[in-house]
Formats: C-alpha cells, structure tokens, sequence
C-alpha cells in the first residue's frame, strides 16, 4: 500500500513473518508424528484441564480448518481444529492446552485478557477503516484532516496486537506448566510442546512487528505531506 522509498520499513517484518510462518510449519507437522505417551487427543487434555480447575462449563468442539484453534470467551467454547481435536499428537496437545490457557485467563479476571477483548471492537475498525481513511486523506488534500483521523484509528489496530503478547506468552506458559502437573506429558515430550507453542508465538511477534512499522510509515508519510 502507497508503494515508496518508506516500504523499506517493513522488510524486517517481512522477514520475521516468513520465518515465522515457517518455524510454525515445521514445528507442527514434525510433532503432529510423534505420539504423547499419554495417548491423550487435544480435547481429552483440554476436558482434563478444564475439570481440574473447575471449568466444568466451559465447552470443547471441534472446528474446520487447519491451525484455526481459539477460544471463545462470549459463549465459553474452546475450538479446536480437527487435527487437533481427534490428535493424540504432541503438536495436538500442546495447541489444546494453550487454547485452554486462554479459557483460565478468562475465568481468574486476567487483566491484559480483558484488555485485549475491550479494544476488539476499536481495534476492527482501526485496521479496517484506518487505512482507507489515510488514503483518502492522501489523495484529496482537501481532506487532509482524515489523514490525521486515519493514523489515530490504526494505532487502536496497533496497540491490540502489542496488547496481544502478553497474553498469548501467558497462555503458553501456563500451557506447560499444567501439561507438566497433571502429567499428561513427560520433561522430554514438554520440549517438543515448547518448541510448538514457542513456534506459534512467533507468529504473533511478527504481526506485532508488522503493525508498528506500518504505524511508523504511515506517520513518516503524513509528516512527509505536511512539508510539502
């Protein structure tokens, strides 16, 4: 988008996400061979976490698509992909038990969880509209000021991602840890989590990533306009 000499902002996230998309790749098909010991599918380890914490309410379904895992904090659904639902993989077990992370964030009040969800709402419009409104504003100076409206709309995009660290980092570490306590892995499978659910959050960095340098040029941009 309004193709210039700043593009060259964004070739680290470029980068990042293409290794990023990779490292998830790789990680996932390597473990979704190996079997955990346990013989647990996704869905039994998220309704053995899930009961253990007393989340008895709290529902687990099966879901299309591939890596299309989350949970639904408006109706308390984990959602789990048909790989990981009916695997007993190590891939499979540990993307249940980090989807049930989120559902323990939910239920303890986790602050950056309910954070994230109150800034749903802006952060769609933000991502959606900010960038026609900067646009818009680029091309009919007359409309300048929607340039300016534009930017401050994508920083609520922004500021959701960066928000979305925190608690994607918690869920997988609480993930671990639960994995580990009720001994649905051993130490050597819960590398192999690790490497899955460090893989996936890797993803998120590079959106992350992505949407701060895209917030960096858009402003270059405008500063750029406003000393014509």
């Amino acid at each position: 988008m309004f193709w210039d000499s700043t593009m060259v902002l964004l070739i680290p996230a470029i980068l990042l996400s293409l290794f990023a998309q990779y490292r998830i790749s790789s990680a996932y098909k390597h473990y979704s061979s190996i079997r955990a010991q346990s013989g647990l599918t996704g869905a039994q380890a998220a309704r053995a976490i899930l009961n253990g914490n007393g989340l008895y309410d709290v529902r687990v379904e099966p879901i299309g698509g591939r890596l299309s895992d989350h949970y639904d904090p408006r109706s308390r659904v984990i959602n789990l992909s048909e790989d990981v639902y009916h695997g007993n993989s190590l891939s499979s077990v540990a993307v249940a038990a980090h989807e049930t992370g989120h559902a323990l964030q939910h239920a303890s009040g986790y602050f950056p969880m309910q954070l994230r969800s109150s800034f749903v709402p802006v952060a769609n419009i933000g991502s959606g509209a900010g960038p026609i409104l900067i646009m818009i504003g680029l091309f009919m100076p007359s409309f300048g000021w929607l340039l300016q409206l534009g930017i401050l709309a994508f920083t609520f995009a922004v500021l959701f991602q960066l928000i979305t660290l925190p608690v994607e980092y918690n869920a997988s570490h609480r993930a671990l840890l639960l994995l580990q306590e009720g001994r649905m892995l051993g130490s050597d499978e819960v590398r192999g989590a690790r490497s899955v659910l460090n893989a996936a959050a890797l993803t998120y960095v590079a959106a992350a990533l992505a949407a701060v340098l895209q917030l960096a040029r858009f402003i270059l941009i405008a500063r750029g306009r406003s000393d014509d």
